[in-house]
């Protein structure tokens, strides 16, 4: 039997990412394991134009790799790079 792997979780839009999405941030419920996974199903839902390799990920306020296991009411911050000007 498997167990449901759903999980709902906190994302915080910046720069790039909050315009594209139109949203500063939004609770959703993902089947996504880790960060990278996440990020591949915004994506794919958002049409988010920027590669994973050019953000930053933070979990729970913390700078951390792209592998990291997410777990139920995590807080997710995706950071575009910024353009000084």
């Amino acid at each position: 039997m498997t167990a449901n792997t759903s999980k709902q979780v906190r994302i915080q839009y910046f720069a790039l990412l909050r315009e594209a999405r139109g949203l500063g941030q939004e609770t959703l419920t993902t089947t996504a394991t880790t960060a990278r996974e996440l990020y591949q199903e915004l994506q794919t839902k958002y049409r988010f134009k920027i590669s994973d390799d050019l953000l930053r990920v933070a979990i729970n306020n913390e700078f951390t790799d792209w592998d990291t296991i997410l777990k139920s009411d995590d807080t997710v911050v995706f950071i575009p790079p910024v353009a000084g000007g």
